[in-house]
């Protein structure tokens, strides 16, 4: 397919659902009566982690035309309860979910240790992945799920939704169109790494599979601020705000700078070169700034002859007339999504490629573990985006990867 093209509105992108009210189970409709498609037509949709942003993401895709939400998976069981009672199949284990044969796509919105693991056994059980961010929690976890999709054929999305929302897109296409001039620099607005988790044990309460939720983490007592909702800011579960919120912003200016398929050449650490943070350069020249906070904007572009400022449902542009004129036929169009799951469920339909497909997820996330790395040396750092090994620093290079608790292995 034609990045450039646009996606067909129709069919799967008409709408977008509300948030998940139950999923669409074939009652009367099971023959394909009121002009539903049959179920051998039908995309049967399963979710592996069930809290507040992976119930939304299930019930999201399973309550559109066409598709059927058939099963989840949770460790938890007063989750599973709640989806048993509206007439779902439920696992506790995700192994025995996937075993069932008739699942063609997969919600994977699990705590980030687990999610290549997810992703990459849903990939070998035959199922498309729509995978929550941050999806990896080292460079090299990525680079395995990009082999396993690329090697079992399946689509991939990432929850990076960004990709989907017009002025995003907009403001990218604007760079690489010139309206600015040359592209000098570039703001990212996150916080920064993780921290060590110090947090005392407590009792794990009896319907919580607390080994199964640690998987390949290393084990460690029961918290309840560690496993219903805090651990996206420790480090032995997540990246902190850099793989957070940073798996959204640091995507825009990879797509802004056409590097889907590589990034920056060299990470230099918080200190005076930098704004707050670290700061990436590519081999263009441009620099990219961690700020190291939330701000008013997410991104923030600077060119020779103007500005662009954009955030979600907000873009900005100094002077002000640059924004007054959509992308012209002359200028670069980019891959137009208005939808995200929309976008997802077309290329489950379609074999075609989703908008935040496998490598572009890895790529963006490789920036943000750069920058942690960064964060922990302290030190200039070359990277080979080629090779994806840093040039001369084999104690940098260790950090590619971390091990996994027994019997887990990627």
């Amino acid at each position: 397919m034609d990045r450039k093209r646009l996606m067909n509105r129709r069919g799967f992108l008409k709408g977008t659902a509300a948030a998940f009210a139950g999923p669409v189970i074939a009652r009367a409709s099971a023959l394909g009566a009121a002009g539903r498609p049959a179920p051998s037509n039908r995309i049967h949709v399963a979710g592996i982690g069930m809290g507040g942003r992976g119930t939304y993401v299930f019930g999201n895709l399973a309550r559109r035309p066409g598709v059927q939400g058939v099963a989840i998976c949770d460790v938890m069981g007063r989750r599973r309860e709640t989806f048993k009672a509206k007439g779902l199949a439920v696992y506790r284990d995700f192994r025995e979910m996937l075993a069932r044969g008739d699942i063609n796509a997969v919600t994977v919105a699990t705590p980030t240790q687990w999610k290549p693991l997810h992703s990459v056994a849903a990939a070998k059980a035959g199922a498309d992945v729509f995978c929550e961010k941050p999806s990896t929690l080292t460079i090299r976890n990525g680079r395995a799920m990009v082999e396993a999709i690329r090697r079992y054929g399946r689509v991939f999305q990432h929850g990076t939704q960004q990709r989907s929302a017009r002025e995003f897109r907009f403001a990218c296409e604007m760079v690489r169109s010139g309206r600015i001039g040359d592209l000098k620099s570039v703001e990212v607005y996150v916080g920064g790494p993780a921290r060590p988790c110090n947090l005392p044990g407590e009792p794990c309460p009896k319907d919580i599979d607390w080994n199964l939720w640690l998987g390949p983490a290393q084990w460690r007592p029961y918290n309840s601020r560690i496993c219903l909702s805090g651990w996206e800011g420790y480090e032995e579960f997540s990246g902190g705000g850099m793989t957070g919120w940073g798996s959204h912003h640091f995507d825009i200016p990879q797509w802004a700078l056409g590097a889907d398929e590589t990034g920056p050449v060299e990470i230099l650490p918080p200190g005076p070169e930098g704004r707050g943070g670290a700061t990436f350069r590519y081999a263009c020249g441009v620099n990219v700034y961690h700020m190291n906070r939330m701000g008013e904007w997410a991104v923030v572009f600077e060119g020779t002859e103007g500005k662009i400022a954009v955030n979600r449902g907000k873009l900005r542009t100094w002077p002000d007339d640059l924004a007054r004129e959509d992308t012209r036929p002359d200028e670069v169009h980019l891959y137009r999504s208005t939808d995200h799951g929309g976008n997802f469920l077309w290329a489950v339909r379609t074999r075609e490629r989703a908008v935040c497909d496998v490598e572009i997820a890895h790529r963006t996330m490789t920036v943000c573990h750069l920058g942690n790395i960064a964060f922990q040396l302290r030190r200039p750092l070359k990277w080979d985006p080629a090779k994806e090994i840093f040039l001369g620093d084999e104690e940098a290079n260790r950090l590619l990867d971390r091990p996994m608790r027994s019997p887990w292995v990627l």
